[in-house]
């Protein structure tokens, strides 16, 4: 049971930091913000679309896991 809680505090603190980088890097970079992205406001109802953003993310998740796995499995 003791191993249980160590690997939830692990997994907490790595989702803390994904958290903290992904703030970090849409303040910096202006993520959700892009060309593309679609936002509808009528009335009190505003709907936000971030089609461009999503697909940008997914390339670059793509590659990085790509390169993560090429080297794990050296």
């Amino acid at each position: 049971m003791e191993e249980l809680g160590k690997m939830m505090l692990l997994f907490g603190a790595i989702f803390l930091l994904i958290g903290a980088m992904i703030v970090l890097f849409s303040k910096l970079t202006g993520l959700g913000r892009l060309p593309g992205d679609i936002l509808i406001q009528t009335g009190n109802i505003s709907c936000f679309f971030p089609i461009v953003s999503s697909i940008l993310l997914s390339i670059i998740l793509t590659i990085l896991l790509n390169i993560i796995l090429r080297v794990l499995n050296r």
